[in-house]
């Protein structure tokens, strides 16, 4: 059983590489957080709603790259929401890529979109799912 555990683990420099380039996302996004106060401060108070979710989403985000960083095969569903979420605000971004939020997130939501879908993939993230599945003799009990 330990060699089907070992074949279906990641390299452990490819694991080092996905890991880092989390861990780079959790840190560069954590910054940005920071940064958001900074904007909220400067915030109209028509605007202060939509800065303030954003910033606190950085915080959300930058929590959810660590625990990448950190366990990649072992939070089920946060690789998949990253990923879902990153690609969206991807497409959102070349949809609107005229105005000047469209053209900064057209480069940088591809970025960490491609980041984390290339450290999903070396770290082999799908393998969290494993936690979550049963063995039928545990469900008979």
């Amino acid at each position: 059983m330990s060699a089907i555990t070992t074949a279906s683990s990641p390299s452990p420099l490819w694991d080092r590489i996905g890991r880092g380039l989390m861990a780079l996302n959790a840190a560069v996004t954590f910054v940005v957080f920071i940064n958001g106060f900074f904007l909220m401060a400067d915030s109209t108070d028509d605007h202060l709603m939509i800065e303030g979710w954003r910033t606190f989403g950085y915080l959300v985000f930058a929590a959810m790259w660590a625990m990448l960083a950190w366990r990649p095969r072992q939070v089920p569903a946060i690789w998949e929401m990253v990923i879902f979420h990153k690609v969206a605000a991807t497409i959102l971004a070349f949809t609107i890529i005229d105005t000047t939020e469209g053209a900064q997130s057209s480069v940088t939501d591809t970025t960490v979109a491609t980041l984390t879908i290339f450290a999903y993939i070396v770290c082999r993230g799908w393998e969290s799912w494993r936690l979550v599945r049963k063995p039928a003799t545990a469900l008979a009990a």
